[in-house]
């Protein structure tokens, strides 16, 4: 059964950008300081765009982001992200599979070296989650962002499956992961833990029908 997994980095206070935006909301410091981890390890190396730095590798990171791209048969994002990335993921973006983009705006399908197509679709997050399932066989959906699609999809009943990414930095402001707009609320299974000392990163499991009303929860407090 062909799953939707969404992988995201964020700050421990919630950010996954920092408050000086360098291109288009995401490139800019914080998104790099936050993501550094990732950006370090050797099984993306030589993917362009890649950062220098000074994060060790670890093996715990390591193995996770090669589970990540292992079972990933197609990958959804939003049209700010992929603006965002277009100009420094070059040739060959790190994503070798299908790319689904939510969009408003119309545009042709673009083909990149390494496997990648991006197709950008103009009829909401949950035909682009529908083709991409279509386009992964037997493997999974991968949501790689940004902060508006993960909340659309969380509150659509989307997402399967929760990987977050603890960065030890408060960033202090910028685009928070959770905009706090759910119409209800989801209990999520926590089924793994793992730090590497660079990144804490915590893995869930979320239901198909959300257990709890927001309404039933406030009306309790």
């Amino acid at each position: 059964m062909t799953m939707v997994r969404c992988d995201m980095t964020m700050s421990l206070d919630g950010y996954i950008c920092g408050p000086e935006a360098g291109q288009s909301g995401y490139l800019n410091e914080g998104f790099f300081r936050i993501t550094s981890w990732l950006t370090e390890l050797a099984s993306l190396a030589a993917e362009p765009g890649g950062m220098a730095g000074g994060v060790d590798v670890t093996d715990v990171d390591d193995a996770l982001v090669a589970e990540m791209f292992a079972q990933a048969g197609a990958y959804v994002m939003g049209r700010r992200m992929f603006d965002s990335g277009e100009g420094p993921w070059g040739p060959e973006p790190p994503f070798p599979a299908p790319v689904f983009v939510v969009t408003h705006r119309e545009r042709a399908q673009l083909e990149r070296d390494g496997g990648t197509t991006f197709f950008f679709v103009t009829e909401g997050v949950r035909a682009a989650v529908d083709r991409a399932k279509a386009a992964a066989g037997d493997f999974h959906v991968h949501v790689s962002g940004g902060a508006q699609i993960v909340q659309q999809m969380l509150a659509a009943g989307l997402i399967d499956e929760l990987h977050l990414h603890i960065s030890p930095v408060l960033l202090g402001g910028g685009t928070r992961l959770f905009s706090g707009d759910l119409p209800h609320v989801i209990e999520l299974e926590r089924f793994r833990v793992a730090d590497s000392g660079n990144v804490t990163h915590l893995s869930f499991r979320l239901p198909t029908i959300p257990r709890c009303p927001l309404a039933a929860a406030a009306a309790s407090d």
